[in-house]
């Protein structure tokens, strides 16, 4: 499908590439041996139908994922598409590190887009020099398969080579240069555009192939909303609705499960509204709107509560984008004014869930802002406080706090407790909402383990030093996040945070 769209045959690093939505590219070969450190079982059997156990002896698939090995037929493309960057337009940008290796229909009739991460330069490289580190690597392949567990749109990560090639990285741009070993991860996505590649035409006057990536994503990836056709202005006007309020559950999902991106460009914002381009991100641990996971975000544009106005602000970037090809620019603007109400009403839907009410009552927000409050002060955990009202009876003439409940202890320290404790029990009795029916919705919506920094880092560790256990014993447990388990619970990670781990900085370099 995607070899119908304008293909450049460009393959040296250019400032600039007109007219072209990809570029031919090959992946260049990692020199020193490569070592197959992760595979993702869910992804490779249900999503690409292999054999996982097969798959990880096969020399060939490891070649394939380091770059090594082309497989006949495919056409290795790299992406053109622009962006604005913490608010400012950066005009050509692209896969400077990704190469897109084809398109695969499984089993399933489901489409998917193979990609790796980290394989060598493209015409979108500019200087860099296209490759990623371990450290990077490991933390997308653990993300992109955390986050689907959690239940949130995202791409996935199928695999994880690493090698002995040097990658010359400055982490944190303090002028401290230092030698890291190159990683590829497989990556799959839906697909892989972005607000940025419909900006890069726009911003350039390039409406014609405006028009046919337009049309070609309405056809090929909106179809089930969007019947297929000679299309017009009202089906680019309905692709933008739907992008809005897909965006805007997609926020209110992040907000949820107390994730922050970390660099929310327009170069990274999926038009299928899933969660790509995992970099500095980080979950809360203690609960701060103000986090900030990118220790390259001097002026916290990405913090976590920022993150709904973000969207916002790239949706009306995309909006910009679409409009030479809209004679009534009203309608894109009415679309846009939507997001907040759909924004809202998903993030009061998705945070009642997490007390175990999945029914509405009139103080639904005031029960959610007054949590809130508390954790805020208190500094209490984010996620282990809400799995931690599981421990709570409210049936109960007094709603106690059991000991083990740690999370919830440090909350109740709050002059507010005993008034939100009243408030959650009023809305239980009003709504008839049994503690085993709450219980229940609590378990299944607040995971019991995320993944934490320090957990990441301590992977990350091992894996420099050629064991992969680590990543590997924690994408089996970040595989059923809402289950306790005796490992993991050995290994400490339902409890706090140590506190080297509020030391830790992660930065865009990888």
């Amino acid at each position: 499908m995607l070899l119908n769209l304008p293909i450049d045959s460009i393959i040296k690093s250019q400032a600039f590439i007109p007219r072209t939505v990809f570029s031919k590219v090959s992946p260049t070969s990692l020199k020193t041996r490569s070592k197959l450190a992760a595979v993702s079982t869910d992804a490779l059997s249900r999503i690409l139908d292999l054999d996982a156990e097969s798959v990880a002896d096969s020399e060939l698939f490891v070649d394939f994922v380091s770059g090594n090995a082309v497989l006949s037929g495919s056409v290795p493309l790299a992406h053109r598409y622009g962006g604005h960057q913490f608010g400012s337009w950066a005009n050509q940008l692209g896969d400077g590190r990704a190469v897109l290796l084809g398109e695969y229909i499984n089993s399933h009739g489901e489409y998917w887009e193979l990609q790796l991460k980290g394989s060598g330069k493209t015409p979108y490289s500019r200087a860099g020099d296209g490759r990623a580190v371990i450290r990077s690597s490991v933390r997308e392949f653990l993300a992109s398969e955390a986050m689907f567990h959690l239940g949130i749109p995202t791409s996935r990560a199928a695999a994880l080579v690493v090698s002995d090639d040097p990658v010359y990285r400055d982490q944190f741009y303090d002028g401290h240069m230092k030698t890291e070993r190159a990683a590829v991860v497989l990556r799959l996505a839906p697909s892989w555009f972005r607000i940025g590649s419909l900006e890069i035409l726009a911003r350039n006057g390039e409406h014609d192939e405006l028009k046919q990536l337009v049309e070609f994503v309405l056809q090929h990836y909106f179809h089930a909303y969007i019947t297929p056709k000679e299309y017009g202005q009202d089906d680019y006007i309905q692709l933008y609705g739907i992008i809005v309020n897909q965006t805007a559950d997609l926020m209110a999902k992040w907000q949820s499960v107390g994730f922050a991106h970390g660099v929310c460009n327009t170069d990274n914002f999926s038009l299928l509204s899933i969660t790509i381009d995992y970099g500095p991100f980080g979950f809360l641990d203690a609960y701060d709107p103000n986090f900030i996971p990118n220790s390259s975000d001097d002026e916290g544009r990405y913090a976590y509560k920022k993150q709904p106005e973000v969207g916002f602000f790239n949706l009306n970037k995309l909006r910009e984008a679409m409009l030479p090809l809209i004679q009534s620019p009203a309608q894109l603007d009415a679309a846009l004014e939507k997001y907040w109400n759909r924004f809202y009403r998903a993030y009061n839907r998705e945070f009642m869930k997490k007390f175990g009410v999945i029914r509405e009552h009139q103080d639904s927000q005031k029960l959610i802002a007054v949590f809130l409050d508390i954790l805020t002060a208190t500094g209490a955990d984010f996620t282990a406080s809400f799995r931690q009202l599981n421990l709570l009876l409210l049936a109960e003439d007094v709603v106690q706090i059991p000991t083990d409940a740690w999370a919830l202890h440090k909350a109740s320290r709050h002059k507010k407790w005993n008034y939100f404790t009243s408030l959650y029990r009023n809305i239980a009795l009003d709504i008839r909402l049994s503690d085993s029916e709450r219980i229940n919705v609590i378990n299944s919506t607040n995971p019991v383990y995320i993944l934490r920094n320090w957990m990441a880092q301590q992977a990350i560790m091992t894996a420099e030093q050629d064991d992969f256990s680590e990543v590997n014993d924690l994408w089996q447990i970040l595989r059923t996040p809402y289950t306790e388990q005796a490992y993991a619970e050995k290994r400490g990670f339902s409890r706090e945070s140590p506190k080297w781990a509020k030391y830790l900085k992660v930065s865009c370099s990888s």
